[in-house]
């Protein structure tokens, strides 16, 4: 039995919690707006990018997420995939940048077959604004009931891979793009032994 003038533990743990779900509902917009101006105020630094900027943003992208070829598996064409829109778009703008043609690309959906397929083909052909005849046969991936995925509902649409025909040229400037942007080197004219 509590002592007169307190409070019991069950009404304690009450008073916390309803303290703490006030405190939280005017905090959470707080922060989210604290977030949202650091985002913005680092997006105002970035700006529009040059041509050279795509190239290097692209070619680095590509070398995190691209297929590069392997002492174990030479492979010398473009082959980039990945599940964010957003992602697969610069990497689209960085291939026209690159001078590489619509016609020259080809799409590939990899989802798992539990997922509504047909939503997914139609969402990606919508992403990219490509022909329905550059897409290839979706790969279904097997269901696993014993693994617990997040990646489910509405919001997946699985993994998309773009292969670039006839690329194996441009692998070679992604592979000299991405070398002399992760070394910071920039090759100068008139720089080096000539100069001396």
């Amino acid at each position: 039995m509590p002592r007169p003038g307190r409070l019991s533990p069950e009404e304690c743990r009450k008073r916390s919690a309803e303290g703490s779900r006030t405190y939280w509902e005017a905090e959470r917009p707080a922060r989210e707006a604290r977030r949202e101006a650091i985002r913005d105020a680092a997006a105002a630094e970035i700006g529009a990018l040059t041509t050279r900027e795509v190239i290097i943003a692209g070619a680095i992208a590509y070398w995190c997420e691209g297929s590069k070829s392997k002492p174990y598996r030479r492979s010398q064409g473009v082959e980039f995939i990945n599940s964010d829109p957003s992602v697969i778009l610069f990497f689209l703008r960085f291939l026209s940048v690159a001078g590489v043609e619509s016609p020259r690309l080809g799409f590939r959906l990899y989802i798992h077959e539990s997922a509504d397929v047909a939503a997914a083909e139609g969402y990606w052909l919508a992403v990219t604004g490509a022909d329905p005849s550059q897409f290839r046969k979706s790969l279904l991936k097997t269901h696993n009931p014993g693994t617990v995925r997040k990646n489910v509902g509405d919001d997946y649409h699985g993994c998309l891979r773009i292969n670039v025909s006839q690329s194996a040229d441009l692998y070679r400037k992604i592979d000299g793009w991405a070398r002399a942007a992760m070394a910071g080197t920039v090759a100068e004219s008139g720089s080096g032994a000539e100069s001396a």
